[in-house]
């Protein structure tokens, strides 16, 4: 029988998740109130899940995560929060929650989520002294295959996307630009019951808004001067399957409107038309933004951020997993020397310290340009420090004076830095900035008009 433990206190919430639990039969169930006692219960007592309110006295949900995590406690955990207490959910995802829901909660999906967790975590029969996870131990390797890394979170991250991918549920991606949030939407389709379906990739940035309704829903004929002919949208070209929606942040408020219904009734309608159609399509969202601060604004529906975020997952940065810049170096080295024709052996020790000791504000995409850009320049064996693109060179130059204590700047004061030497690095091109920065033209030329980057 699995073993639940349960925090909160609220000893409402907690008789209610007793009975409900053990009404099933299948659960062993301990609650508790009084969160100054759950370290000690944790590091005493074994648990196969955690149940767990965030908004605590003296130690609050943050803080038995964070325990969690330092202690490599092997133990899943689902976060149970008020409507206000979203951001500190958020935060729990990044410490290794699995998964969150709003009180009052939905009986039938926290035991479908209490379900897939168990399940998964009895097959694989985990123990606190499992050796160090590897890919070999997902059950869906081959889907990840795409991305290249060797980082213990990344492998236990692709664990719990493997999870998720499931159920049929709304998934929300968060993560800087460029950190292969594309990669995981594509990964979660081909786990899913929808996998012999199609994965429609779109990006919300890249569409002015007035012609993202037309691209999105489609259109009749005679709908707006020159549709001369009824054409589909994405949506009908995703049905049976998987929509991918990148930079779900970019979209204003009355194609959110529709894209809600979409996702409460499974209908939407074509413009220039009156008719409803249905559409059996998963919605996987993506964002760069941080979608808390942009409610609080009035920019982004709550409702709408809701349906999508039934489950999230948090892709870190490259920075935070610097292990994995040789291998991804090698592998870029032979996919660009297949591509110029070339013949690099490798990449120079100075190089190679340069590159991780780089921040990559443009991550993985970034690290893929650079090594790109010094292959077509490199003409030896040996991919040198002086191959390296101007502006990174540059830009690892002011990082080492920083890093030494000197000229510390503001997370603003860098971006706009990096952006003016990228522009700088590309004679304007704004197309090329934005691919290097691994974000959307529409997104760079927002970031110029911010920083008066203007010519």
């Amino acid at each position: 029988m699995k073993k639940i433990l349960a925090i909160d206190d609220d000893q409402a919430v907690l008789n209610y998740l007793n009975i409900m639990l053990l009404q099933t039969g299948a659960y062993e169930v301990t609650v508790l109130a009084n969160s100054s006692k759950a370290l000690q219960e944790l590091r005493k007592n074994s648990y196969d899940l955690l149940l767990l309110d965030m908004d605590m006295p003296e130690v609050t949900g943050l803080d038995i995560l964070k325990f969690i995590k330092d202690r490599n406690i092997d133990i899943e955990t689902i976060v149970l929060t008020g409507v206000e207490d979203v951001e500190l959910a958020v935060s729990a995802m990044k410490l290794g929650a699995f998964d969150y829901l709003t009180k009052p909660v939905d009986n039938d999906q926290l035991l479908k989520i209490i379900t897939s967790v168990l399940e998964t975590r009895g097959a694989r029969g985990a123990t606190a002294s499992e050796a160090a996870v590897s890919l070999d131990q997902l059950k869906f390797k081959e889907a990840f295959q795409e991305i290249i890394t060797q980082d213990d979170d990344m492998i236990k991250l692709f664990q719990m996307v493997e999870k998720m991918a499931q159920p049929d549920n709304s998934i929300l991606i968060w993560g800087e630009s460029g950190t292969g949030k594309e990669l995981i939407a594509k990964a979660i389709h081909r786990i899913s019951r929808r996998r012999d379906e199609h994965f429609v990739a779109v990006n919300a940035g890249t569409f002015a808004n007035e012609l993202f309704a037309s691209e999105f829903f489609g259109h009749d004929k005679g709908a707006f001067t020159g549709a001369s002919a009824a054409k589909k949208g994405f949506l009908e070209e995703a049905d049976k399957g998987t929509l991918f929606l990148d930079e779900i942040g970019e979209l204003a408020l009355p194609i959110q409107v529709k894209l809600l219904r979409v996702l409460q009734e499974g209908e939407f309608f074509r413009l220039g038309s009156t008719k409803n159609q249905k559409v059996d399509v998963r919605i996987i969202a993506a964002t760069n933004k941080d979608l808390l601060s942009e409610m609080k604004k009035g920019n982004f529906r709550k409702d709408l951020f809701y349906r999508l975020n039934m489950s999230s997952v948090y892709l870190p940065p490259l920075r935070e997993r610097k292990g994995d810049i040789p291998l991804l170096c090698q592998y870029f080295l032979e996919r660009y020397n297949e591509q110029n024709e070339k013949a690099i052996q490798k990449l120079s020790e100075g190089a190679m310290r340069l590159l991780k000791q780089y921040d990559f504000p443009g991550n993985v995409r970034e690290l893929m340009n650079i090594i790109n850009s010094a292959v077509i320049i490199e003409s030896g064996s040996e991919l040198h420090k002086k191959s390296l693109p101007h502006y990174f060179l540059e830009n690892s130059r002011i990082q080492e004076t920083s890093d030494s204590g000197q000229a510390l700047k503001s997370l603003s004061e860098i971006e706009k830095e990096h952006i003016r030497r990228i522009l700088g690095h590309t004679k304007g091109n704004k197309s090329q900035a934005a691919k290097i920065l691994g974000i959307s033209r529409v997104n760079l030329l927002s970031k110029i008009k911010k920083y008066q980057l203007l010519p």
